[in-house]
């Protein structure tokens, strides 16, 4: 077998085998501000879309899968997406896990943190890549 032909055993110098823990970088896909009657508005950004939402209770959940809020876009008053309440594993932290979803950005899943800088009434959405 020549040398090109044979199986590479080790990764090259300079790359990360892919057995090591991989960091991964949060995308902010919104930032939100907090409201006193339990809602959340903000701006979804991404390249193509920059649009004003409001993350609303849903008043009328009928069932536990049912989401636990709604995503609405603000100026159209479209459904845009939804979030349940979930509890983390390994912290037992309550969280919102998020699903938005239009013809203009297809179906995106993030999860509701707390924003940068401390302010408890600040949120962000953080998205979950696929890969």
């Amino acid at each position: 077998m020549t040398p090109a032909a044979r199986p590479l055993l080790r990764a090259p110098s300079g790359m990360v085998p892919s057995n090591r823990r991989r960091h991964t970088m949060a995308t902010t896909i919104a930032t939100l501000t907090a409201k006193t009657d339990g809602s959340l508005e903000g701006i979804f950004a991404t390249i193509r879309v920059n649009a004003p939402i409001a993350i609303v209770p849903n008043a009328s959940k009928t069932s536990e899968e049912a989401p636990d809020y709604r995503i609405i876009h603000r100026k159209t008053g479209f459904e845009i997406g939804a979030a349940w309440n979930r509890i983390a594993r390994q912290t037992g932290e309550e969280y919102l896990s998020v699903k938005l979803e239009a013809p203009e950005i297809g179906v995106i899943f993030g999860n509701v943190a707390q924003a940068p800088g401390g302010d408890p009434g600040k949120k962000v959405i953080l998205w979950n890549s696929p890969a």
